[in-house]
C-alpha cells in the first residue's frame, strides 16, 4: 500500500485553512472514483505554530487530518522539516493552509505519473486567485522542464509532490534561508543530487494571493540575495541571468 504525505504548515489562519483541510480529505473520493482507495493512503500532518486563534482546533477537529502539532517553532522552514520528520507516506507534499487542491483527483492523477514515469517527483501546474474570491485567477504559474530552471524558472512548489527517498539522500530545508529555503532545496535536489521529474500537463494546486517572500520590497530583494547564495553553498554556479530573470517569468505568469 503506497502512503501520501502531505504536510500543511500554519500559524493564525483560522480564517482560510478550513478550504485546504476540506481538499486535501476531497482526495479520498478521487482515490475511490481511480479505482485506488485501498491501495493509497493519504496521510494530512499539520504543523502549527503556537497559533492564538482557532487554526489548531480547526485542525484537530477535522476529520481528515491525522497528526497535528502545536508549538513554537523557527519559521515556516523549521516547521516544513518538523512535518517531514513525521511522515510516513512513500510521497511528500506541502500545501499551505491558505491553499488548496484544484480538484478531488489530484493525488490520483500523482499516482498514476509516479506509476508511469518512474520518475523522483511529479509536479503540475498552479493558478493563483485572489485571496478573498478564490474563482478568481490572478496569474497561472506553468510547471516546465528542469531546463528551464537555470533561465530563471522557478517550479511551484506546493504543485510538487516528491518521493520520500529524495528527501532521506538530499535533506530537508536549510533554516538558514527564511525567505528562500524552498528554492535552495530545489537547487540541492534538482542539480546536486539531479532529481528527475515529470509533469502533470493539469492545474494542481490554487494558491492564494500574498506569500512570505513577497509580502513587501524589502523581503522580495531579501530573498534574492538568498538566491545567489543557493547556488553558492551547494557549490554550483548559475548562469549571469538566471536570479536576474526570475522576476521576469514571474510577470508572464499574470493574466
Amino acid at each position: 500500500m503506497e502512503r501520501v504525505s502531505i504536510i500543511t504548515v500554519c500559524y493564525n489562519t483560522s480564517d482560510v485553512i478550513t478550504d485546504c483541510l476540506d481538499s486535501v480529505y476531497s482526495q479520498r473520493k478521487g482515490l475511490e472514483e481511480f479505482g485506488l482507495i485501498g491501495n493509497v493512503v493519504v496521510e494530512h500532518i499539520v504543523i502549527d505554530g503556537g497559533s492564538i486563534d482557532a487554526t489548531a482546533d480547526i485542525a484537530r477537529n477535522h476529520s481528515g487530518v491525522d497528526i497535528v502539532i502545536s508549538e513554537p517553532d523557527k519559521g515556516l522552514y523549521d516547521a516544513m522539516n518538523k512535518g517531514l520528520e513525521l511522515a510516513s507516506g512513500d510521497i511528500i507534499a506541502f500545501l499551505n493552509s491558505d491553499d488548496m487542491y484544484s480538484d478531488s483527483t489530484v493525488v490520483a492523477d500523482v499516482i498514476k505519473e509516479f506509476e508511469r514515469s518512474k520518475s523522483d517527483a511529479v509536479i503540475g501546474d498552479l493558478v493563483v486567485v485572489d485571496s478573498i474570491s478564490t474563482d478568481k485567477i490572478v496569474r497561472r504559474w506553468k510547471a516546465g522542464p528542469k531546463g528551464r530552471f537555470k533561465n530563471g524558472w522557478m517550479p511551484p512548489h506546493p504543485s510538487l509532490f516528491v518521493k520520500k527517498s529524495v528527501f532521506d539522500k538530499s535533506g530537508g530545508f536549510n533554516i538558514d534561508f527564511r525567505f528562500s529555503a524552498d528554492y535552495e532545496w530545489m537547487v540541492r535536489s534538482l542539480f546536486a543530487e539531479n532529481l528527475t521529474m515529470s509533469f502533470l500537463d493539469r492545474t494542481v494546486v490554487k494558491m492564494r494571493a500574498g506569500g512570505l517572500s513577497n509580502a513587501s520590497i524589502k523581503n522580495r530583494l531579501k530573498a534574492h540575495l538568498e538566491d545567489y547564495k543557493a547556488w553558492k553553498v551547494n557549490g554550483l554556479r548559475p548562469y549571469p541571468w538566471t536570479i536576474l530573470l526570475k522576476p521576469v517569468r514571474k510577470l508572464t505568469q499574470f493574466i
